[in-house]
């Protein structure tokens, strides 16, 4: 049984698939059903594949030795220390 229906479809899509059926010896409403039967046969496993990104960091995690994160004045201190070498 086959069943009618209207779809929208960009101008120049629709010449192409006409010309493609043409040159096929086919129509355009087999081209059609073709590509949706491709479309809808494909396994459901071709998904995008996850994009694997760069590690951003070779550290390996850990603070330095004598390092408290409870003593906020240490921190800040060590922080100053820090930026004061960096600026020699």
């Amino acid at each position: 049984m086959t069943e009618r229906t209207t779809v929208r479809l960009p101008e120049e899509l629709v010449r192409r698939a006409k010309r493609k059926a043409a040159s096929e010896g086919s129509t355009l409403t087999a081209l059609i059903e073709d590509g949706l039967r491709r479309v809808l046969n494909e396994p459901l496993s071709t998904k995008k594949p996850r994009r694997i990104l760069p590690r951003v960091s070779d550290a390996k995690g850990g603070l330095k030795p004598g390092i408290d994160l409870n003593d906020t004045a240490a921190l800040q201190e060590l922080e100053d220390l820090d930026y004061a070498e960096r600026l020699k």
